[in-house]
Parts: structure tokens; sequence; C-alpha cells
């Protein structure tokens, strides 16, 4: 498959960061194509500036169709895959539709357990350190009109410890996310993951 990808972030960007590093480093073939994010503030957009990827903002500052504004930027710049990564939003429906099955995201836990509305960020690993679980981990999945409860495609558990707070265990699932998503993506294009199961 010929990966056009479609980036969706809020915020810093890791994951978009080490998949275009994967892209130009000549690890990942495929092309990135546009860096879409809700926040003018955020690092995504200079990193993409600083790349040379088209990057917008799309928000309820600017637009009010921010489902149809994504879209047209999307098929303007002929993206095949919706790639999720940290974007703190509910995706619209609309994209969804026209992307059935193309839309990715990472959630930094094992779903389907810490996983729905409101589970993001710093909650889904407290969740887990709340709970007597000895591991936890990334997922990738498909994303549907519910949160979190796409087909999921790949799994990396990582160990949960006694001592962990939450930042150590938020540090340690984000680095198994940046290999985990580059990977996901390769078994997609090498046709190890079929995205129409």
């Amino acid at each position: 498959m010929d990966l056009r990808l479609g980036f969706l972030s809020s915020h810093n960007g890791s994951n978009v960061k080490v998949m275009v590093d994967a892209i130009y480093g000549k690890k990942l073939k495929a092309t990135p194509k546009v860096i879409i994010s809700n926040n003018l503030d955020s690092q995504v957009l200079g990193f993409a500036k600083d790349s040379s990827i088209p990057r917008h903002c799309v928000n309820r500052e600017n637009t009010k169709q921010i489902g149809e504004t994504m879209l047209t930027f999307f098929r303007s710049y002929d993206v095949n895959l919706v790639i999720l990564a940290g974007y703190m939003k509910k995706l619209d429906d609309r994209v969804l539709e026209e992307y059935p099955n193309r839309v990715l995201n990472m959630h930094p836990a094992l779903l389907p357990k810490y996983g729905g509305k409101g589970m993001y960020g710093r909650r889904v690993h407290q969740a887990v350190i709340n709970s007597d679980d000895v591991e936890s981990g990334a997922t990738v999945h498909l994303v549907n009109s519910k949160y979190d409860d796409g087909r999921i495609l790949t799994q990396y558990k990582v160990p949960r410890y006694e001592k962990d707070s939450v930042d150590t265990l938020a540090e340690r699932v984000l680095k198994i996310e940046h290999v985990l998503y580059v990977q996901t993506l390769m078994d997609i294009q090498n046709g190890f993951i079929n995205l129409d199961l």
C-alpha cells in the first residue's frame, strides 16, 4: 500500500516526529502529505514548517465546519491514511465516513482496558497506577465513532512497577509508542496488516 499520510496532532507531536524521521531516514516508505493541528501554538506545526510539510490549524476559531475543512485539506493533498498522534478532539464522523478503516490512533494503554471518553494522557496512566495491573503498554487501533473502540491492529506491553509514578510509566509507554506506530505502518505497507478485515 502506498502510504500518503495526513497527521492530526494537538500539541508536541512526538509520534509525528518519529514517523517523519523514519520516512526521511528511508526506514518507512511513505509520504507525509499534511500536518493538521487544532492548536495554533502547537509544537507540531512548528515541526511541520521546519520539515517543509504543509501545515494547517483547524479549530472552532477559524471554521464552523471542522470535519469538512479537514476533508478539504486531506483531499487536496491526496491523503489515503489519517494518523491521529496525540489529537485531543473527537474526530468528525464525516472524516470517518470518507476514510473507512483508514484512520489510525495510538492509545497509551492496552485496550480495551483504560479506554473511552476522558481516558487520555495522564488520566490513562493514573488509572493503570491505581489498578493491580503489572503491565501497561500501547495500542494502535482503527478509529470509529466511539472513543477507543475500533479494531485493535497492534499492541506492545511494558511492565508497570510498584514504584512507578504517572510520569515514569508515561515515559516508558511513550518510548514504545514511537517504535510501535512506525512498525505498524511498515506492516500495513508490506501487507502483513489488512485494514479491511
